[in-house]
């Protein structure tokens, strides 16, 4: 027999135990019921201290993927919940994935997607991640990869969205070997509160404010079709004015604005 099907958890009971350190997860996929979890060590990525290997910012200036912002957050979130050869199960049920699709409905929950294109030439999903958003902190729920690589530019991109944004904190949850091979640090349940309260307020812009930036020139570039296909836009409608000058002496691609804004110090 089914679970019987329980209602998505609403928007500001999530954002409450965000707020508080406390986040949601199942026990399986079929799972109608939640338990909330507070870990007793957190996980994080220290903005300026993303490490990036070589081989990633080859990938990187390449612009081997073409990457977007809350395009296609139901796509990355049911990706994320699919079974895998070392995880078969999840933690994401449907009642996780319909409470988090109402966050990003309400502007607190934002995915990050890469692209590929299929033999057709049509845009593939390849990797990507997803989180909750709140004042100066962003939490990562969980990523995936079709192919190689595509998760790690993911979070890079999402790492250098939140800097150019104004952000404060990337909360990982839990430490992984890959986090940790990312530059992740791990700290304190009551360490990590305080730096969430000293997160508080807005950021200067929103994450596709910040990738707008990043990813002007697409449409002249590397991968202009596929970007065309996802709605990837050119400096003009990002709002750069024909003439301004700015970008002169910035690298030419995405990718290469991506690595050189992680590498440069501020």
């Amino acid at each position: 027999m089914h679970a019987p099907i329980r209602p998505p958890i609403p928007v500001e009971t999530l954002l409450l135990a965000y707020r508080s350190g406390i986040f949601p997860m199942a026990d399986k996929r079929e799972d109608a019921e939640v338990f909330w979890v507070e870990p007793r060590d957190r996980a994080i990525i220290p903005l300026d201290g993303l490490h990036l290997s070589k081989s990633l910012r080859k990938v990187l200036r390449a612009d081997r993927f073409t990457v977007t912002v809350d395009r296609e957050f139901e796509q990355v979130i049911r990706a994320c919940a699919e079974p895998r050869d070392d995880h078969p199960e999840t933690w994401i049920s449907e009642r996780i994935v319909q409470s988090y699709i109402g966050l990003h409905r309400a502007g607190h929950a934002h995915s990050v997607e890469c692209w590929l294109a299929g033999e057709d030439g049509a845009p593939q999903l390849v990797g990507g991640l997803y989180g909750v958003s709140f004042d100066r902190v962003f939490c990562g729920e969980s990523m995936f990869s079709r192919v190689p690589d595509a998760s790690k530019v993911a979070l890079a991109w999402l790492v250098a969205l939140m800097r150019r944004a104004g952000f404060a904190l990337l909360d990982c949850q839990f430490m992984t070997e890959h986090l940790r091979a990312m530059g992740a640090t791990e700290l304190a349940q009551a360490d990590y509160r305080r730096l969430v309260e000293r997160a508080q307020g807005q950021p200067r812009d929103s994450l596709g404010t910040a990738w707008r930036h990043f990813s002007r020139g697409y449409a002249s570039g590397v991968g202009a079709a596929l970007g065309a296909a996802v709605g990837v836009a050119d400096g003009r409608a990002a709002g750069l004015p024909e003439g301004s000058g700015e970008g002169a002496a910035e690298p030419s691609s995405p990718g290469k604005r991506i690595v050189q804004s992680l590498t440069q110090t501020s």
